[in-house]
């Protein structure tokens, strides 16, 4: 088996090592995060932040901010931070809480304020198409099934994904699955 962040994976998925389990959905929000010390970001430097998609949003939000890109994995662009190479970060809820860094954490935007990638939070499984993975029985959340079925649909249909700022939203409410969504 592989573990995947679903978010990150492509539309297409070989028939041969499909998804056989999704988790339960960590919060999907995105996050600012500001070097450590600081209150406030500091507009003369710039954001770091890689996703077109929480770029043009967090732009509606903070017009005059300098957006820049940054590479790296969560430890590394946190570094990169509190050298000074950047006033802020823009990142995913999901991955701080995971690796314990919630206290990093300055601001929570709502999903109206940013709306999360399809399937941001959730973890995929893949495992080969003959494999037994019955073991992953109380693993596997039906919900997120669901909702990433929905969120994964809205993007292939509009073509989006990681060339295009794309975004899909979708919660479960009674018997309903209730999905916002945006692509520029």
């Amino acid at each position: 088996i592989t573990v995947h962040i679903y978010k990150d994976m492509p539309m297409d998925i070989d028939d041969r090592i499909p998804i056989v389990a999704l988790s339960r959905r960590e919060d999907p929000r995105d996050v600012l995060v500001l070097p450590k010390g600081m209150h406030e970001i500091d507009f003369r430097k710039p954001i770091g932040c890689s996703s077109l998609r929480r770029k043009v949003q967090f732009q509606l939000i903070y017009p005059n901010s300098i957006i820049e890109p940054i590479r790296g994995n969560v430890l590394t662009r946190l570094d990169k931070l509190d050298r000074g190479n950047f006033s802020a970060l823009v990142l995913a809820y999901a991955g701080l809480k995971r690796l314990g860094l919630e206290e990093r954490i300055s601001r929570i935007f709502s999903t109206d304020e940013i709306l999360p990638a399809a399937c941001q939070g959730i973890i995929a499984v893949q495992a080969r198409k003959d494999f037994d993975v019955s073991f992953l029985s109380n693993f596997n959340d039906e919900d997120s099934w669901d909702i990433s079925i929905a969120e994964r649909s809205f993007i292939r249909t509009l073509n989006g994904g990681c060339s295009s700022p794309a975004a899909a939203y979708a919660n479960i409410q009674g018997d309903q699955i209730l999905l916002t969504g945006f692509i520029v």
